[in-house]
């Protein structure tokens, strides 16, 4: 151990397996030496795509999340495929679920967006000069309606919480702060 507040893992198993996600179930020394359980959810890394069409117009995604029982509208993300690289992904992921392809990409920001329940880690790419030429391939398990709109539509929509999708809110704001 090399910190003083490291956990040592005792024990550790994929307590439960689906498509997308496990769950994992640890065994674990705390620093004053007590012993307990630990779960978390464990996942691929993903991306997420800020996209373009034009210096005013994004490509959004409306898709249906059944945790939150509702149409979520956001930025389209995915899970990176094994052996595939961050750029590759971004562009993949755009193609994929809303049928434009992007001219030029440009990386943002790495992020763990939640790591005291999950290991995931979200890479933000923007995306410029998007065309509607490729082709949907939707997973089994993705109902998505694709939709544009203006650069500051989106911000605003982010700024009074009519988008709450935590992905969107966070690329849309460290993009209107740092930029690409």
């Amino acid at each position: 151990m090399t910190d003083p507040l490291e956990w040592e893992t005792i024990d550790e198993e994929v307590a439960y397996s689906c498509p997308g996600f496990d769950v994992i179930h640890e065994t674990v020394r705390l620093p004053d030496g007590a012993e307990t359980d630990f779960d978390y959810a464990s996942e691929p890394p993903a991306v997420v795509i800020l996209p373009f069409v034009s210096e005013d117009e994004v490509v959004l995604i409306e898709e249906w999340r059944q945790a939150v029982k509702r149409v979520n509208r956001g930025l389209p993300a995915g899970s990176m495929e094994s052996g595939e690289d961050r750029e590759t992904a971004a562009r993949r992921e755009l193609e994929e679920e809303t049928g434009y392809e992007a001219g030029r990409v440009e990386f943002l920001a790495s992020v763990e967006p939640a790591n005291g329940l999950l290991d995931a880690r979200h890479h933000y790419f923007v995306a410029f000069d998007c065309e509607p030429t490729g082709e949907r391939e939707l997973d089994f398990n993705e109902s998505i309606r694709v939709d544009t709109t203006g650069w500051e539509a989106l911000r605003e929509a982010v700024a009074t919480g009519e988008i709450e999708d935590g992905r969107t809110a966070l690329g849309v704001l460290h993009y209107d702060a740092f930029g690409p």
